[in-house]
């Protein structure tokens, strides 16, 4: 069962790749109409350049924003992944709180695990993907058009914002996730409870009243 829960804890790694993403995905911004109804049927001749997007990429400080979520989501997430893991061993017949030795334990492999998730879709390879997307969705003239609002005052004011935002907004999506995930995570104790009583052999069971 203590498997079980370790395993349930496990899956808030999973989460990263998402947070991350949503976290690094540009700000909404004024798109003509036209634009969005063409989205991947943009002629090649219309479509913009590499070096168009590297230079959109550049002024939105994609790569910096990259580099504080993968600084701040860890120890979000290992900080939800530890008080999930005590709720569920507090919720399992038996389960008795970690040692001292045995949280360490813990965060020890939390940590390695942790580092390969956050590693395992290097920046350059997700923004090099983004590119190709972006080809496909955004014309060259749009592109131009948001380099020119992120370079903008209001486009870098934006920009500027967007590390408070962030820790601003983390903590909620975590809280939010956390409050939400509750009935089913009562539901998957449950079930493991039951499922480790009946794998149980009857000669190990309680005699019935």
């Amino acid at each position: 069962m203590k498997k079980a829960v370790c395993i349930t804890a496990m899956l808030g790694i999973v989460m990263l790749p998402c947070a991350i993403f949503a976290q690094t995905t540009p700000a909404q911004s004024p798109v003509a109409p036209e634009a969005a109804s063409a989205a991947a049927a943009i002629p090649a001749d219309q479509q913009p350049t590499k070096e168009q997007l590297s230079k959109l990429f550049e002024v939105m400080r994609l790569r910096e924003q990259m580099q504080n979520v993968m600084k701040a989501v860890p120890a979000m997430v290992q900080q939800q992944i530890k008080a999930q893991t005590d709720e569920l061993l507090a919720k399992v017949p038996g389960g008795k709180p970690l040692t001292t030795e045995q949280q360490a334990a813990m965060d020890k492999i939390m940590n390695k695990y942790m580092q390969q998730a956050m590693n395992i879709y290097p920046a350059d390879e997700l923004i090099s993907d983004m590119s190709v997307v972006y080809m496909h969705h955004l014309r060259a003239a749009d592109v131009d058009a948001f380099i020119a609002f992120y370079s903008s005052v209001a486009g870098q004011h934006l920009l500027d914002a967007q590390p408070a935002i962030m820790q601003e907004y983390m903590p909620m999506v975590m809280n939010r996730m956390k409050e939400r995930s509750k009935a089913l995570t009562d539901d998957l104790m449950k079930d493991m409870t039951e499922f480790a009583e009946s794998a149980t052999p009857s000669a190990d069971k309680p005699a019935a009243k």
